[in-house]
């Protein structure tokens, strides 16, 4: 028996990408890793897919009914708007659209991987803008590293995984800084902070924003984002896109899911008070962590990351370990939920830490409270 070997290689650039591998085997636990819903969407979303028909499947999925939908829900022109299969997805065709092989993309680290990854596959050009150790955004660097190559921009806000939001006018200066590059201003977590720059794509012609309907709406498993900029931008962007990106069942459920306001508006305050019982139990812990404006806190553990997902697995909570994103060493981070789901995972923490046998670093207590106090990362 022989087995063949091809002699076809990718391009240069595919070789040489990075590869993201999601740590999803085995998720039977409470989900506190993802920053998904960690409960269930609206009611009617279960609703209208029980009313999917044999037939409705047998045909092609029509975005357009929809995506015009989303953009009156948005207060947008349906020629601004493109629904798209999640932003991952969304990302991945501003490259395609934007970057050709000596074209520089820029990007603040730690932040969203995927970023990495859609530009690697355009061009080998990427700029990341470091953040210092206390892991707030580099602005003025970011400015200092846009150069005339520059033609496309992403930031993230509020940030994964950090949860620190970007300013609105620190984002109005960086486009304006860069007139011939794109800036993407990815919103995956406005709905727990609630600062947009959605209404600027009317002022800002190289400004593109992207939302999510996998955090909120709870819609991670249809593979739901939305991009929005001025019509000549998205013309551009919708031409590499294919017709059929998104499956007919997501769009027959995004409207429903937009309609029950009340649901969404429920989900988020639960994330908005769990997310302030999380951070003051970990001041009560001694744990570091970054203030967050996000369904998420970043925590500082130290050393014993890896021991601490490991306990609170096996107390039934998982976690996402963060260390291997640039800058975040011994960072850990946990997901809020709804309200039982953060008293769980608090618990868990608890028993976790000190089955484990973490201790605060007592020569720092004092300044780690302060600056937890007023806000900064310890």
């Amino acid at each position: 028996m022989t087995t063949a070997t091809s002699t076809v290689r990718p391009r240069a650039l595919v070789e040489v990408m990075p590869e993201y591998h999601p740590p999803l085997a085995a998720r039977t636990a409470l989900r506190l890793d993802f920053n998904e819903n960690t409960f269930a969407p609206s009611p009617r979303v279960l609703e209208r897919i029980l009313k999917t028909t044999s037939e409705g499947l047998t045909k092609y999925p029509e975005r357009e009914p929809t995506e015009h939908l989303v953009a009156a829900h948005f207060g947008l022109a349906p020629e601004e708007t493109l629904l798209t299969n999640g932003v991952d997805e969304a990302i991945r065709l501003l490259c395609l659209a934007f970057l050709e092989a000596d074209d520089e993309a820029i990007i603040a680290t730690p932040t969203f991987f995927m970023y990495d990854v859609s530009v690697r596959l355009m061009s080998e050009h990427l700029v990341r803008v470091q953040a210092d150790a206390s892991l707030e955004f580099p602005f003025e660097r970011f400015l200092a590293a846009i150069t005339p190559r520059t033609k496309l921009m992403m930031v993230s806000s509020p940030n994964n995984p950090t949860g620190e939001i970007v300013s609105r006018e620190q984002l109005i200066a960086i486009a304006a800084a860069a007139p011939h590059a794109v800036l993407f201003v990815d919103e995956a977590y406005y709905h727990f902070h609630g600062a947009t720059m959605l209404a600027d794509i009317a002022t800002i012609p190289n400004l593109i924003v992207g939302r999510t309907f996998s955090k909120a709406y709870g819609l991670a498993n249809l593979r739901l984002g939305m991009i929005a900029g001025n019509a000549e931008l998205m013309y551009w962007v919708r031409k590499v896109c294919g017709p059929y990106n998104i499956n007919g069942i997501a769009l027959d459920c995004l409207p429903v899911a937009l309609e029950d306001e009340a649901y969404v508006g429920w989900y988020t305050d639960q994330v908005a008070t769990g997310r302030e019982r999380m951070m003051a139990g970990l001041r009560e812990l001694g744990v570091g962590y970054f203030p967050s404006h996000a369904n998420f806190v970043l925590m500082k553990i130290g050393p014993k990351h890896k021991e601490l997902c490991e306990a609170m697995r096996a107390h039934g909570v998982l976690l996402r370990d963060r260390s291997s994103d640039p800058g975040c060493e011994g960072y850990v981070r946990i997901t809020i939920g709804i309200e039982d789901h953060v008293t769980r995972g608090l618990e868990a923490l608890k028993v976790s830490l000190n089955e484990i046998g973490w201790k605060p670093d007592m020569t720092k207590a004092d300044s780690l409270r302060e600056r937890q106090r007023k806000g900064v990362n310890p």
